[in-house]
């Protein structure tokens, strides 16, 4: 592994976090692209890579200032957590058997979309 290769993967780890705290997004809209763009790898590598970076509680210190905040009903977050991994489980089966440039412009159709929405029809 290059030192460009490392401080690239710094960067990316650093913008995604920051993001993730600031308005809770991190890995599929900032890691996935970046991890495309910059390091070359393919939306399949892509998606497996920002699965693995959220593995450890990457996160915790992020949801701990929300806590001490107020900001965290966990009875919904407890929910919507558990069955975030069984639809990460289907999901990633799902997305191993897609075309890897099917794929990618699936999710860039996605984050098209969503961006839209937040832009010309947020209240």
């Amino acid at each position: 592994m290059t030192l460009s290769t490392i401080l690239i993967l710094v960067i990316i780890g650093l913008c995604a976090g920051i993001l993730s705290g600031l308005v809770g997004v991190g890995g599929g809209v900032i890691m996935v692209p970046l991890f495309v763009l910059l390091l070359g790898l393919t939306q399949h590598n892509a998606q497996g890579m920002s699965l693995a970076v959220m593995l450890p509680p990457v996160t915790f210190l992020a949801v701990y200032n929300y806590h001490k905040a107020g900001e965290v009903n966990w009875k919904l977050a407890l929910i919507a957590s558990a069955v975030f991994i069984v639809g990460g489980f289907l999901g990633s089966k799902l997305a191993l058997k897609i075309d890897q440039l099917l794929l990618k412009k699936i999710f860039g159709v996605f984050m098209l979309i969503i961006a839209i929405k937040l832009i010309f029809f947020s209240k």
